[in-house]
């Protein structure tokens, strides 16, 4: 298993293997691509009482979808979290999975990226979920479009596909109740 560099993720979005839409050149690093906020979140909400962990358990029982229009903002509290989705589709081939990380320009002043589910299996076809964070000491504006995070492809040995329940999520879909 190997993470791709440039060349080779540049070879594989060339024959059609990795397709990320909208694509942009100029976003493939050294070894990612990096990949925007969309103007869809969910924002979590006080619960009477707590929240049960289960297998069975909803995310949007617990938070409200809401969309910012592109002028705007969204301003983030010292301790928040909340959910956004990449304004890129991903989709991967049977032999190439990834891993979202949040680039450093944004860590260095509190702001997480994907504090938890951050491998993507191979054979994925959807925008992709972030799991949010403030862990700075000041209130963050967030504004989509905004390049906050990257995806690193990685050659798996053998191959296999993603069937779960958020192989078809779209930015649309997300923020919808």
């Amino acid at each position: 298993m190997s993470i791709l560099a440039k060349s080779e993720i540049l070879r594989e979005i060339e024959n059609g293997r990795i397709k990320v839409e909208p694509y942009d050149p100029s976003k493939v690093g050294p070894a990612s691509v990096d990949l925007h906020l969309s103007n869809a979140f969910r924002l979590f909400v006080r619960m009477p009482t707590g929240v049960e962990v289960r297998e069975t358990m909803d995310f949007k029982q617990y938070t409200k979808g809401f969309w910012i229009p592109e002028e705007k903002s969204l301003k983030m509290q010292p301790g928040e979290t909340l959910l956004g989705i990449t304004k890129e589709k991903v989709t991967l081939p049977p032999d190439v999975c990834g891993w979202l990380e949040g680039r450093s320009r944004f860590a260095r002043i509190g702001l997480l990226i994907h504090i938890s589910a951050s491998f993507m299996q191979p054979g994925i076809a959807n925008h992709q979920v972030l799991e949010m964070s403030n862990f700075g000491h000041h209130e963050l504006e967030i504004f989509p479009n905004t390049p906050v995070c990257q995806f690193v492809f990685q050659r798996t040995q053998g191959t296999g596909a993603y069937t779960g329940i958020y192989q078809c999520q779209t930015p649309e879909s997300f923020w919808k109740d």
